[in-house]
């Protein structure tokens, strides 16, 4: 009767806690470096014991089976914020995604489609076929069981803990606060926001508009004062040779006074054209704004301030609303207009597919002139920016 109330371990109630906590933060782990990072986006490899470790502690903790999962992530990322996206709160809305993300990826896993489409690469080994896949729920029986007679009668709510800790943290927040509330360090197209700085929760995935803006990177943080949990992991085994990182975020140095625009310095810009963006809306379009709205009167400075994300932002649609609340804007300043055009002229430089960098250079070259020329004094001093930003040797 003691061993069925207090299990094998007979740990006191905080004890409990704290092995809740390792066991959940192992299947997080799990999650982030092999599904996530090696899987789904090649950023790193593993050794195959600690590959295999990963993906048989999925199968006992959540009943992942790694086809799907990475599947249906590569189908957000190609898809994100559109009807097609598996789970986007901007389509379905942030309270289905945040409480019913669990089911909305059920759903995308019995579409073969897109197991066909996205699924490719996956381990596709004996063990996958003829266990993970194939007995996809036999793992969390077993984990039942193991909380069982290890823990005794709280193991029932350390596995019932287990089984809502990835549904809530991975499908739930990240899927869905994380692309609807936080930060943004890069101007991505799509909603994706920074939840908070500190990736130790979720192991670093916190970091979801860094990751969005970089998604073949190992490395989730961009700024010092960020903090990837998952990375710091990446490194430890990268240290003992069992995993070794392949890409990681682009670094980007200047070259002062340098003052032609060359094939590293397109590279640069393509490369991390998020960022690119996030600094001209700063640099530039902000600081026009604010320059604007000292002479203007009460109704010109409110519509430049509404103006200002429409202006800056990449992730917001342009309905009619909000297309004519920009053009008025645009309508009422030559200097606003001048550098918003200059900035959709900016991004055609990486929008176009042309791969001849003879014309990439040279287009970039001719905004730079082009917005020397201009007269406008942010403009210059971004121009100037340009020609000095290169990628970082590693």
């Amino acid at each position: 009767m003691n061993l069925l109330i207090n299990g094998l371990l007979d740990l006191s109630v905080w004890e409990c806690v704290g092995v809740t906590l390792l066991l959940t933060h192992i299947t997080i782990v799990s999650v982030t470096i092999f599904l996530h990072r090696h899987q789904a986006h090649n950023a790193l490899t593993l050794h195959p014991v600690v590959s295999h470790f990963f993906r048989f502690w999925l199968w006992l903790a959540s009943a992942t089976v790694t086809k799907e999962w990475v599947a249906i992530h590569r189908k957000h990322h190609a898809k994100c914020e559109t009807k097609d996206d598996p789970h986007s709160p901007q389509i379905v809305g942030i309270r289905k995604v945040l409480l019913e993300g669990r089911e909305l990826y059920h759903a995308e896993s019995l579409k073969q489609e897109t197991l066909d489409k996205y699924g490719n690469g996956t381990p596709d080994d004996w063990l996958e076929r003829n266990l993970y896949s194939r007995y996809s729920n036999s793992g969390i029986v077993f984990m039942f069981f193991i909380d069982l007679l290890l823990f005794g009668a709280i193991g029932i709510t350390i596995f019932a803990i287990q089984m809502l800790w990835i549904p809530f943290w991975a499908a739930g927040v990240i899927n869905g606060i994380g692309h609807y509330w936080g930060y943004r360090d890069f101007e991505t197209p799509d909603a994706s926001r920074n939840i908070i700085p500190w990736g130790i929760l979720i192991g670093g995935e916190e970091l979801h508009n860094n990751h969005h803006a970089h998604a073949s990177s190992a490395k989730l943080s961009a700024k010092w004062w960020e903090f990837d949990l998952g990375w710091f992991y990446i490194r430890i085994l990268d240290a003992l040779k069992l995993a070794s990182i392949k890409k990681i975020a682009p670094r980007i140095k200047t070259i002062a006074n340098k003052q032609f625009v060359d094939i590293e310095t397109v590279r640069a810009v393509v490369r991390n054209r998020c960022h690119i963006l996030k600094l001209y809306g700063r640099k530039v379009i902000k600081r026009e704004l604010r320059n604007e709205q000292r002479g203007s009167d009460g109704y010109l400075r409110k519509l430049y301030s509404q103006a200002r994300k429409l202006m800056t932002r990449e992730d917001i649609k342009l309905d009619i609303p909000a297309t004519k609340l920009l053009n008025e804007a645009l309508q009422s300043s030559k200097t606003l207009e001048t550098v918003y055009q200059f900035k959709q002229q900016l991004k055609e430089l990486w929008l176009k597919s042309s791969n001849n960098h003879a014309r990439r250079v040279q287009g970039l070259q001719q905004w730079c002139a082009e917005a020397e020329a201009s007269g406008i004094q942010s403009l210059q001093d971004f121009a100037c920016y340009l020609r000095s930003y290169t990628l970082l040797a590693t």
